[in-house]
């Protein structure tokens, strides 16, 4: 569909921001994440989801996909009714790996937490090199 120049665009508020591959990342993004939705009318119905899900995105991103002496690219957007998150990484050889973890398992079931409370999740690649993890949390009226 064509915009017409005379209509409004519709801006979503966002946030994008490059977090240094430490193990204070995955704190920042969340701290990241409260500021935008502190920002945005109604956007505390996204927070205990969304704090869960760039948590592990990006400590996943930091430990898995990004190699020593890069960044992680965290880029974060609001809409009506979704949150999407988005962790760019620098490691493009594969992508993220759902694996059943045993009862013993300390680590290893981030992802079946983010493919359970996301509405919608993935990962694509990236222009350039590496990859896009990403997830998408619907609003409770969606969700319903």
């Amino acid at each position: 569909m064509l915009e017409k120049p005379d209509q409004p665009r519709l801006s979503t508020p966002s946030l994008s921001c490059w977090l240094a591959r430490s193990r204070r990342a995955p704190e920042r993004a969340r701290r990241l994440l409260e500021k935008l939705l502190a920002d945005v009318p109604d956007g505390q119905r996204f927070a205990d989801v969304g704090l869960l899900l760039v948590s592990e995105l990006v400590t996943n991103a930091v430990i898995h996909g990004t190699p020593v002496g890069n960044r992680v690219r965290l880029v974060m957007s609001v809409g009506r009714d979704r949150l999407r998150i988005e962790v760019h990484d620098a490691r493009s050889e594969r992508g993220p790996v759902l694996r059943i973890s045993g009862a013993e398992d300390e680590s290893g079931r981030g992802l079946l937490l983010v493919k359970s409370l996301s509405h919608r999740w993935g990962c694509c690649p990236r222009q350039g090199t590496g990859k896009i993890v990403w997830a998408e949390v619907a609003s409770d009226e969606r969700a319903a």
